[in-house]
């Protein structure tokens, strides 16, 4: 299962530039366990403090489109859930 149609243009640049985002990520200097929680509630404080670090992330949606895109299916990546990346998977296969 692939998702290139949808988000291969969503991280432009030569082969391998789609990574280079995690460099400028705001999360780079944060405790890793921060952005995965034992549980994934909306409304959990760690999972709050984690989506805030990604919402002043420079490389926010590159890190979604990526954590989408290969499928990331645990921690918050782009400042979503896992319940959340997969929703966003299904309904970019019902667009298909």
């Amino acid at each position: 299962m692939t998702y290139d149609r949808p988000l291969s243009d969503a991280v432009p640049g030569p082969p391998g530039a789609a990574r280079e985002w995690r460099h400028r990520a705001a999360c780079a200097d944060e405790d890793p366990e921060l952005f995965f929680p034992l549980v994934e509630r909306e409304r959990d404080p760690q999972v709050m403090r984690a989506r805030a670090v990604c919402r002043c992330c420079p490389v926010l949606l590159a890190c979604r489109l990526w954590a989408i895109r290969y499928g990331e299916d645990v921690g918050i990546w782009g400042a979503t859930t896992a319940a959340q990346r997969r929703a966003i998977r299904r309904a970019l296969l019902a667009e298909r």
